[in-house]
């Protein structure tokens, strides 16, 4: 990696243990978990204690079904000197409520070389917190991915060194009764060393909140747009240029299985009409802010759904390898790239 720009973008590089991991990650946040997050209504909310059978039965689970990623969650919680039970239900927050701070925008372009691009949105007051994580497991593929303070890798977007890019939209999934967290899930994803693994992955598990992720591997031509939670799960491939933003499209939900707050339905509508217009460059879509409704680029601090774009990625996914810039929230040149 290089550092081209000065960015308001944190890094954190750590390897070893799944726990040794997670230490390192709840260090890093520890700080703004302290100063941000244990103030917000939301992380209130989450970790209510009317949660704390639900978040016992996925913990339970993730534990059973992924113990590297429930290992990294106990190393979480210790380097963020919080209780154990917290830090899980914080990492369950979209599998418990659907009305949580998780944004994001996903630009889709196929051909022979497939781009993906995305915006990252968040909690406004993460905003100079936020930091771009380089993780060598003693097990599994080494991995560079957004994070935010508190939370896992595995839900915002990422790549490791299989190749395999990972781009993640929240969905306001309703009637959810969850077996495992929809974060645990995305974390694993990361540890796969093949797009058919990680398909049949969220194929296998899916009893959780909602997600949306495209997913692509260097060497492999397809560009998947994969939305599972609630038990069901629908992957197709991306045949067209396509965006994405914070409800299912495919997933075959009624009209009252979601939330579509206007800002995704604005978002998701104004994309689509810059692809029809000719525009495909990602970047130039993702800072997008012409539009007549709420804009693409989400900069407000009243913004409806308490959400800022903090960063944004784009990454080119080449037939023997990718390459990948992040840019900050308002930088014209990449503040982390790939060689």
């Amino acid at each position: 990696m290089s550092e081209p720009a000065p960015s308001e973008l944190g890094s954190v590089a750590a390897h070893g243990t799944p726990r040794q991991i997670g230490r390192a990650l709840g260090e890093a946040g520890r700080a703004a978990v302290r100063d941000v997050l244990l103030h917000a209504d939301y992380w209130h909310a989450v970790t209510d204690s009317a949660h704390a059978g639900a978040v016992r039965r996925m913990g339970d689970n993730l534990r059973r079904l992924y113990p590297a990623v429930w290992e990294e969650l106990q190393g979480l919680a210790e380097g963020l000197d919080l209780p154990l039970e917290q830090v899980v239900a914080w990492n369950s927050r979209g599998d418990l409520m659907s009305n949580v701070p998780d944004g994001c925008t996903t630009v889709q372009i196929p051909g022979d070389i497939p781009v993906i691009g995305h915006n990252e949105d968040g909690l406004p007051g993460f905003r100079g917190h936020a930091f771009v994580a380089s993780l060598t497991p003693d097990d599994g593929p080494a991995l560079t991915s957004f994070c935010y303070p508190g939370s896992l890798p595995g839900h915002t977007f990422g790549i490791n060194d299989a190749g395999l890019v990972q781009a993640v939209n929240n969905l306001r999934l309703h009637n959810v009764t969850a077996q495992v967290p929809r974060i645990g899930l995305g974390r694993a994803v990361l540890a796969c060393s093949s797009l058919d693994e990680a398909l049949a992955g969220l194929d296998r598990h899916n009893a959780s909140g909602g997600f949306h992720m495209t997913l692509a591997q260097a060497g492999d031509p397809r560009v998947m747009s994969v939305e599972f939670g609630a038990g069901a799960c629908s992957a197709q491939v991306i045949e067209a240029p396509s965006i994405h933003a914070n409800h299912a499209l495919h997933l075959g939900l009624s009209d009252t299985g979601q939330t579509v707050t206007r800002s995704s339905r604005d978002r998701q509508a104004r994309g689509m009409d810059m692809l029809v217009d000719g525009v495909t460059d990602p970047l130039t879509i993702l800072r997008d802010v012409s539009g007549p409704g709420l804009p693409i680029h989400r900069c407000q601090p009243d913004d409806p759904d308490n959400e800022n774009t903090l960063a944004t990625a784009v990454f080119h996914v080449g037939r023997s390898g990718v390459d990948w810039s992040i840019y900050d929230q308002n930088s014209d040149r990449p503040v982390v790239a790939s060689h």
